[in-house]
């Protein structure tokens, strides 16, 4: 090889690991609102485990293990999951290696091999939604599944419940539309108003819709609807 196509290689290769280093470390950073929520509130108590929040409420039975989705900072999510977690359903917000859950599928494991909760929900949101569907379908594990704004790759006969809003514009819909054969035991529900972001709070996300609901009135219904969800796997 001669020295100038080493200098390109050489440049190259430092050009991709450049890349490679922007894309891993640049996310959206959990805005005040959601950091606010690191004290707890006055029924739940949000305690560092590791690499994961969790988040004690007043219930002991079911347990909620949410996986954020791509680049975006798992405390973003803590207002909603508080408001799950206040109404009786204890909640694992896991922070995954680089902000991306598919560095870390298989988080779940430990949650429930090291507790003993009489039932176990799967929830994320956008590829953290696919990630735990996918973890749901090796595993066989969990009693059901919540996808915010996302669509499994594969067959879930476990119960589903699929949320996403109106003026979501970063879900692709064919192919969640395609998806839905998928998913053999399916409640949906369609937020009128809501987008992709709001579920949680890190800011505006590159090519999303804008909501005409506020975040807090989308993270509600959401809670609502799971809550629902929930009841009915009892």
């Amino acid at each position: 090889m001669n020295k100038k196509l080493k200098i390109i290689l050489i440049v190259a290769i430092v050009l991709i690991l450049a890349y490679i280093s922007f894309y891993l470390t640049d996310y959206y950073p959990a805005e005040t609102t959601a950091n606010d929520y690191m004290k707890g509130t006055e029924n739940v108590s949000v305690v560092k485990e590791g690499s994961k929040l969790f988040l004690d409420g007043p219930g002991n039975d079911t347990a909620l293990i949410f996986y954020p989705g791509a680049k975006v900072e798992y405390v973003s999510y803590l207002p909603l999951l508080s408001e799950v977690a206040n109404r009786g359903v204890d909640c694992y917000l896991v922070e995954m290696p680089f902000n991306i859950a598919f560095f870390d599928g298989n988080a779940a494991d430990a949650i429930m091999d090291n507790t003993n909760y009489t039932c176990y929900v799967l929830a994320g949101h956008s590829l953290g939604g696919v990630t735990a569907a996918s973890y749901m379908n090796g595993t066989g594990k969990a009693d059901g599944l919540i996808l915010l704004s996302a669509y499994p790759p594969s067959k879930i006969t476990k119960p589903v419940l699929s949320i996403y809003g109106s003026k979501d514009e970063v879900l692709d819909v064919e192919k969640y539309n395609e998806s839905k054969p998928l998913m053999t035991n399916l409640t949906e529900f369609v937020i009128v108003g809501g987008n992709h972001e709001q579920f949680a709070y890190y800011g505006t996300q590159s090519g999303d819709g804008i909501a005409s609901i506020s975040p807090e009135d989308q993270q509600m219904q959401a809670a609502d609807k799971i809550m629902e969800f929930i009841h009915g796997l009892s």
